[in-house]
């Protein structure tokens, strides 16, 4: 006898912006997106630390081919350092592990914004993600070791001071992949020689989303009533996603009929017509008929597919 293969789920593919609430974790967040749309395959393009809120946007499907590009996309952060106390995460989840009765002036804190702005270096928090010998070195860090990691190269677009009250600066920052807006918080305070640690973090923006395409949790739930009923009606929630191709702004769109779709889709490159077409393109996509049919390349006049989507 043949064996019942495991229920994949509904093959939905699109991007979801969700405005995640603070106390949720990403992974958390993909699992209950992934379960409310029934989807097949789902991830997310960033991870977001549990006390924090704001954008995390979750691929679903075909969508996950593109989150490389979102992934490398500059982000948006609003966030406030408490000032007189770091923590061992560097966020209000740890404990206190150093203080100070000395405050920064206004003052004192726009004349560092500098140091911290363009190619700068970051050492990562010790509770953080990244791996140390196939370990993650938040669980090393939990487990009561000294995490030893090295510092990176990061780039900062801006960092605007928003609001200072003696006790907490409120900050907006633009960065790119790879800042830790927990490390910012943690070297500032001591440069500034008072100490800090993160107590509010919102991203706002994760590029090319941008803060008017938010989706927050209870819309779906709601619209999840209908989907989740005897009447299986997933339309109301399928029209909160983003079309695939969204994630790929800035990048150069090759538009192809109908025929030379069907020739990139077998894997086969085509040329590429237009008075506007780039020659030359490391990275660009096709499309036919407005939809997305493939990632690919450029090169000496030929779009030249890496990865296809369906039709």
């Amino acid at each position: 006898m043949a064996r019942r293969g495991k229920k994949k789920g509904r093959p939905v593919n699109g991007w979801l912006i969700l405005d995640k609430p603070a106390g949720m974790g990403s992974t958390e967040a993909v699992s209950k997106i992934k379960w409310l749309f029934k989807a097949e395959k789902a991830g997310h393009a960033g991870t977001l630390d549990p006390l924090a809120s704001g954008m995390l946007p979750i691929a679903l499907g075909d969508a996950t081919k593109t989150v490389p590009f979102v992934m490398d996309g500059a982000k948006v952060y609003r966030f406030t350092v408490a000032w007189g106390e770091e923590r061992s995460t560097d966020d209000l989840e740890g404990p206190v592990t150093k203080t100070s009765d000395k405050r920064p002036s206004e003052e004192d804190i726009r004349q560092l914004l500098p140091r911290y702005t363009g190619i700068i270096m970051q050492t990562p928090p010790q509770f953080s993600a990244i791996k140390i010998g196939g370990e993650r070195a938040y669980d090393l860090a939990r487990e009561g070791e000294t995490v030893e990691l090295a510092a990176r190269e990061i780039e900062v677009g801006r960092l605007d001071l928003v609001s200072f009250d003696g006790e907490k600066a409120v900050f907006e920052i633009e960065c790119g992949k790879g800042t830790y807006v927990r490390s910012l918080a943690r070297d500032m305070g001591r440069d500034l020689g008072c100490y800090g640690h993160i107590a509010d973090l919102r991203r706002t923006e994760v590029y090319p989303f941008t803060p008017e395409q938010f989706v927050e949790l209870p819309a779906l739930e709601k619209a999840a009533e209908t989907a989740h009923s005897e009447a299986a009606d997933f339309s109301g929630l399928d029209a909160f996603l983003l079309d695939i191709a969204t994630a790929l702004e800035g990048l150069p769109e090759i538009a192809v009929n109908d025929d030379a779709a069907a020739r990139i889709r077998l894997g086969n490159p085509v040329i590429v017509r237009g008075r506007d077409a780039p020659a030359e393109a490391p990275e660009a996509w096709a499309s036919a008929r407005g939809r997305l049919v493939a990632l690919g390349m450029v090169e000496a006049g030929m779009f030249k597919p890496k990865r296809v989507f369906g039709a």
